[in-house]
């Protein structure tokens, strides 16, 4: 059994994710200890108990301490990813996104396409926007080979949560392919969602929109920003949220086939002008470093390159903490070499193969 020490680098619950997701993908047994042990409260979260027993229940595998605050968990995976249609509700406004985040590796190596249904959050801090999982993440991911879709089926904010997203995955016929994205390039076409749920009368999409275009402009980018007003009588999605809430993402495709998009979801005291400025401001500092991966997409491919077979390379904005960990996570469980040059990132990728 390999253990891991859960409060190295980051000490986040992304050790967690990435360490149970890479272990029922090569049947290795793990016992990860320390878990957050720097956060308040340390310990798994009901967010953490979700991913854990939906991976163990991917592949038939065995866990023994998957309770909120426990600091140790040990996993010994199944011989088989069987694939299907699954439904996984975390019970709180803990993020779907997340969650759907450490699934989607799993699911590439099951015997057969997966339909699962997530309940939860949707929009928050500290997540990946479902908006930037869509537009951003997946893009860039199909580009690898990874054939997969995220559909909204209804908004979900924190405190309530009642979320509810759809992820779709079909295993690829080989290994994944890796990416070479050293120039930015020219930036295209800006596009973006504001979304806002039961805030119509405060026109908080069009606040949102109207200064995250503002301050875009004065930058020499025109953005297409769609406006997407959640309400009872006209929900955007298939069903309303059951709370108001907001978010708001940006994206951009380049020249070399890049994409680098910046999001942020509403929050009370938060204003509808800061979140636009400051979406347009991450925006703006991400193309200006000259990286052609965004901040939140540095290191969610990461695990991805891992798998892939062959060297990829890619530039980020800045090399952070999320970055080390999961280079960490990989590089002990895939046992793959990683380089950082700068802000040059390479990663000579395992050459998993599903088939």
């Amino acid at each position: 059994m390999y253990r891991i020490d859960g409060g190295q680098y980051s000490g986040s619950g992304t050790i967690v994710r990435d360490a149970i997701a890479l272990a029922a993908i090569t049947g290795q047994a793990v016992r990860i200890y320390n878990i957050r042990a720097r956060r308040k409260p340390p310990g798994l979260r009901a967010q953490h108990v979700t991913v854990v027993r939906a991976i163990a229940a991917l592949c038939s595998g065995q866990l023994r301490g998957d309770t909120v605050g426990s600091s140790t968990l040990e996993f010994i995976p199944g011989s088989t990813i069987a694939g299907g249609n699954y439904r996984f509700d975390i019970g709180t406004a803990g993020s779907t996104t997340m969650l759907a985040s450490a699934l989607l590796p799993v699911l590439l190596f099951a015997r057969k396409p997966s339909r699962v249904v997530l309940l939860g959050g949707v929009f928050q801090d500290f997540a990946p926007s479902a908006f930037h999982f869509q537009q951003v993440l997946l893009p860039m991911l199909r580009q690898m080979g990874v054939p997969a879709t995220l559909t909204i089926e209804r908004p979900g904010y924190v405190p309530t949560g009642g979320g509810c997203i759809h992820l779709q995955v079909t295993p690829p016929e080989g290994p994944l392919v890796p990416v070479q994205q050293v120039d930015q390039g020219n930036i295209l076409q800006v596009e973006g969602i504001a979304l806002a749920s039961h805030l119509k009368q405060r026109h908080v999409v069009h606040r949102m929109a109207q200064s995250c275009e503002r301050r875009l402009q004065a930058h020499g980018f025109y953005p297409s920003i769609r406006r997407l007003e959640d309400e009872a009588e006209h929900p955007a999605f298939h069903r309303v949220a059951p709370q108001p809430g907001a978010a708001l993402a940006i994206w951009a495709h380049t020249s070399t086939g890049a994409i680098l998009g910046a999001d942020m979801a509403g929050k009370p005291g938060r204003s509808s002008e800061f979140i636009g400025e400051r979406v347009a401001q991450q925006f703006l500092e991400d193309v200006a470093s000259g990286a052609t991966v965004d901040r939140h997409l540095a290191d969610q491919w990461i695990p991805f390159a891992a798998l892939a077979a062959g060297k990829s390379r890619v530039r980020l904005p800045a090399i952070t903490d999320h970055v080390t960990t999961r280079l960490w996570v990989v590089e002990l469980l895939l046992q793959v070499a990683t380089r950082q040059e700068g802000n040059l990132l390479t990663i000579e990728g395992k050459g998993l193969s599903p088939a």
